[in-house]
């Protein structure tokens, strides 16, 4: 990520380590300077490489936000996590396990494994086994939207809830709630999210590492990626 080079009364200092979220009406944070709100950013503690603290503040926030403002996940429910083995879903995963919810992933066939390494008590394969087999769930993380994202309503328990973040949902469930949502920065929000991650409740999901001048070609890619892709500035 970055460090920080002005301030105002933001809480933050000259030459402290910062990562963040950019505005989404910004463009131009490839590149060795950006210019950044004080708002979106959050100290990035010494022990955490800047590769690290870059794939945290999109997935680590979107699932975040999903989870606890909008799904208000709780203990005991159930949980169906949509591309488990991504970036997001990966994170959805472990936090819902940790707010004690029980986590049904959803993944092609290689995502398995992955889906399961990361927190999935289950796993459903989309392109191969009916999600309808799954049973009621209470809360639906839609990474996908689509054909699996309308059949997920129907999945919906009463007073469930369908978290979506690619879009508004094309099929609402009967008894429940649909909500999309765009990511927010939110300061303490991402000290939540690093914190985990320093004490080993959450890690991270880093597809790859490119340089700049990659940078095209490793955000276009001719494969299939699952996980984050961090660009290097810098050496």
């Amino acid at each position: 990520m970055v460090t920080a080079l002005g301030y105002g009364t933001t809480g933050l200092s000259v030459g402290q380590r910062v990562f963040g979220v950019t505005d989404w009406t910004r463009d131009g944070t490839l590149a060795e300077y950006a210019a950044v709100e004080a708002r979106n950013l959050a100290p990035l503690p010494g022990d955490v490489d800047f590769t690290v603290g870059a794939s945290l503040p999109i997935s680590g926030l979107t699932a975040w936000q999903g989870l606890f403002q909008h799904g208000r996940v709780r203990a005991g429910q159930r949980v169906l996590a949509h591309g488990a083995a991504g970036a997001v879903g990966s994170m959805v995963t472990q936090l819902a396990r940790e707010a004690g919810a029980y986590v049904i992933g959803t993944g092609r066939t290689a995502d398995r494994q992955t889906a399961l390494d990361f927190g999935a008590q289950e796993f459903v394969d989309v392109e191969n086994d009916a999600l309808e087999d799954i049973g009621g769930v209470d809360l639906v993380f839609d990474v996908i939207g689509g054909n699996v994202g309308n059949r997920s309503a129907g999945l919906i328990r009463a007073g469930g809830t369908l978290v979506s973040v690619v879009g508004p949902p094309e099929t609402r469930p009967e008894d429940g709630l649909a909500v999309d949502f765009v990511v927010e920065s939110d300061r303490g929000q991402l000290g939540e999210v690093v914190q985990r991650m320093r004490d080993g409740r959450l890690r991270t999901n880093i597809a790859g590492v490119a340089a700049l001048d990659e940078a095209v070609a490793a955000l276009n890619p001719t494969e299939r990626v699952t996980g984050k892709t961090i660009i290097r500035i810098r050496p």
